[in-house]
């Protein structure tokens, strides 16, 4: 009976999958696909393959690391609302790990694999290439991966750069990690592949009010302004552009990570290490959006305060209208783009100093 629930259940949410990919399918005849700037695969490996972007010659190199959750041109919408290209335009040379969805029966990969192989292969790719160590950035879960990379490999990355990247999880730290301890089983497969409509559906059940009635408020004001309608429109297709997941990896996030904060606690085992804060060397700067439920200043500050190095900085800034759900206001935002971009490029600027030469993980 049991195997039976489960061939149901699958069923059910690949069905859900394809109806969402009907929809972006739609979308895209009205012209709200993505225009992402042109690039080239310069490696890979077995769930993921690294980007570089065409631009000029490479001054400063930057890895993106994005949310595997999604798919990852919310960074390269469109020419104005690209943080891809933005940092193109200021010099720096700009790569993506673009996470690959795992085949059927291949959801045994896991933090070790994500933030440990393959981010250190990426860096290492990029240091060989460009002679110099790379920045790092990423976005909520991403900016997880590239903060648990660096406690594990702190001479590897020349500076972090996080977006509304959760790092602590005690209770309390936020209402979308509280509701979601609350109701996820107390395991998740860690063989299977978990589809995407799985999990953006238990976001909605662990926060309505972020995933389902802001986006309609944030609707709504956006249509009396068209280029925030616009915008609106385009990062409503991407959030419906699902991407399945490994098993072990969204169990041991869930597990290890929200429920049991064991990155924040330094007790995590990543690669045959155990990391947390104190393990962190390397230079930080942190966005928050004051009006983001998923990575707010708790689920940040704590982490921050108990760092190997004292070179850290918050930059704090309010929510704004046409970018769906607050989470993603600093890759979509136009304010976040007047006000908070310039401030990361000077930050990248200010550590870059001499380029490290022959820099490894």
């Amino acid at each position: 009976m049991r195997e039976f629930m489960d061939a149901l259940s699958a069923t059910h949410f690949a069905m859900s999958d394809g109806l969402r990919l009907a929809q972006v399918d739609a979308l895209d005849m009205l012209g709200l696909g993505p225009h992402e700037t042109g690039f080239q695969v310069v490696s890979s490996g077995p769930h993921w393959r690294l980007r570089r972007y065409a631009g000029p010659e490479i001054e400063v190199p930057l890895l993106i690391v994005p949310a595997p959750i999604k798919r990852p041109y919310i960074w390269d919408l469109t020419p104005s609302v690209s943080a891809v290209r933005c940092c193109l335009d200021h010099g720096l040379g700009v790569y993506l790990i673009e996470w690959m969805p795992p085949s059927d029966g291949d959801g045994r990969a896991g933090l070790d694999e994500y933030a440990g192989d393959a981010i250190a292969a990426s860096v290492a790719t990029i240091s060989g290439a460009q002679g110099a160590r790379p920045f790092l950035i990423g976005h909520s879960l991403g900016g997880t991966l590239a903060a648990i990379f660096c406690a594990l490999a702190p001479q590897s990355a020349r500076g972090l750069v996080l977006l509304g990247a959760p790092l602590c999880f005690e209770q309390e730290s936020s209402r979308f990690r509280d509701a979601l301890v609350s109701m996820v089983p107390s395991t998740w497969s860690d063989t299977g592949v978990i589809p995407g409509s799985v999990l953006s559906q238990v976001s909605i059940a662990a926060s309505p009010q972020t995933f389902v009635w802001s986006r309609w408020v944030d609707g709504a004001l956006s249509l009396a302004d068209p280029s925030a309608l616009d915008t609106h429109a385009r990062v409503e297709r991407w959030a419906l552009d699902e991407v399945a997941l490994p098993g072990r990896l969204v169990s041991q996030i869930v597990q290890w990570l929200y429920c049991e904060n064991r990155l924040c606690q330094g007790t995590l085992s990543v690669s045959g290490r155990t990391v947390g804060p104190s393990a962190m060397q390397t230079p930080t700067l942190a966005i928050v959006n004051t009006a983001d439920e998923i990575g707010p200043l708790a689920s940040v500050a704590p982490f921050l305060e108990h760092m190997a190095t004292t070179d850290t900085r918050i930059i704090e800034y309010p929510g704004e209208v046409g970018v769906v759900l607050q989470h993603l206001a600093a890759l979509a935002g136009r304010q976040a783009f007047a006000r908070v971009w310039p401030e990361i490029i000077s930050w990248i600027r200010a550590h870059s100093g001499p380029p490290a030469r022959g820099g490894s993980p």
